[in-house]
């Protein structure tokens, strides 16, 4: 009997519930929602970026660019090898100028650098470097 009394407070009770139950819902949709436009566009960026790698590093320059790494020091200091689109190069007895020319070269090129190794030996520097493009 008393249910029947307060029956009309327990259907205001109960749809009150699902009311916020709904919003909490959609509050949770929307949140979620708003995170994946937010990685989507990362992931756009990062596609974007990778395109334009790709399209810089089939650009024949780069190969000409690479191989003046080769005259920046006398061939004595320098042991070559490239296999493709892969170069090791290891570069001995170098002075401070030398190796300050040689690591600019290296940045400023368009490459994907696998290895660069600087080691002081006494007054001079030795390199190591491998990369691809």
């Amino acid at each position: 009997m008393n249910l029947k009394r307060y029956m009309n407070e327990i259907l205001v009770i109960l749809s009150l519930l699902f009311m916020f139950a709904a919003y909490f819902y959609k509050h949770h949709q929307v949140s979620q929602q708003t995170i994946q436009n937010m990685e989507t566009k990362q992931m756009l960026s990062q596609l974007k970026e990778v395109i334009s790698l790709k399209k810089i590093w089939k650009n024949k320059k780069v190969t000409k660019k690479i191989k003046e790494l080769k005259n920046i020091v006398s061939s004595s200091k320098l042991h070559w090898s490239q296999k493709q689109n892969k170069i090791t190069a290891t570069y001995t007895k170098l002075s401070s100028s030398e190796l300050n020319k040689l690591t600019t070269k290296i940045l400023n090129t368009p490459v994907i650098i696998r290895l660069l190794d600087i080691k002081k030996i006494g007054e001079t520097y030795t390199v190591e470097f491998k990369c691809k493009w």
